[in-house]
């Protein structure tokens, strides 16, 4: 008797760690939309470039990302539902244009000492550039 008590709560166990992990979540990839960036960015790089413009603008990640629906406390990374996201990416687009058509980065032989046009050039830690 006593052994089928052992056995019974043992597959009892057994059972409920195999649906402990059977209801855990796989980590699944981060979901990306990236259109300028490139698309194997690794995660510290990309996080780095985006303090740099929350910096370079004086603003936090929910300026250019929405809430996840119902978890307003997190944001969704990959949607563009945010108009100043693609905004972003506009100004992303000219200044590598700006850089890459005045500052000839393949042709200088000290590309370190190139000083060029970032964010932060008309920003100024500024949500939005003064008009002057």
């Amino acid at each position: 008797m006593l052994h089928k008590k052992k056995l019974l709560a043992f597959a009892s166990l057994s059972v409920f760690i195999l649906l402990g992990i059977a209801a855990v979540k796989p980590n699944a990839q981060k979901e990306r939309n990236l259109k300028i960036l490139p698309k194997d960015i690794s995660d510290a790089k990309l996080d780095s470039i985006m303090e740099s413009y929350n910096i370079a603008l004086g603003v936090k990640c929910n300026f250019c990302h929405v809430p996840v629906q119902n978890f307003p406390d997190s944001l969704n990374f990959a949607s563009d539902a945010e108009p100043m996201k693609e905004e972003a990416r506009k100004m992303m687009r000219m200044t590598i244009h700006i850089n890459k058509t005045n500052f000839y980065f393949d042709k200088n032989e000290k590309p370190e000492y190139l000083h060029t046009v970032t964010c932060k050039t008309c920003h100024r830690g500024e949500p939005f550039p003064p008009e002057d």
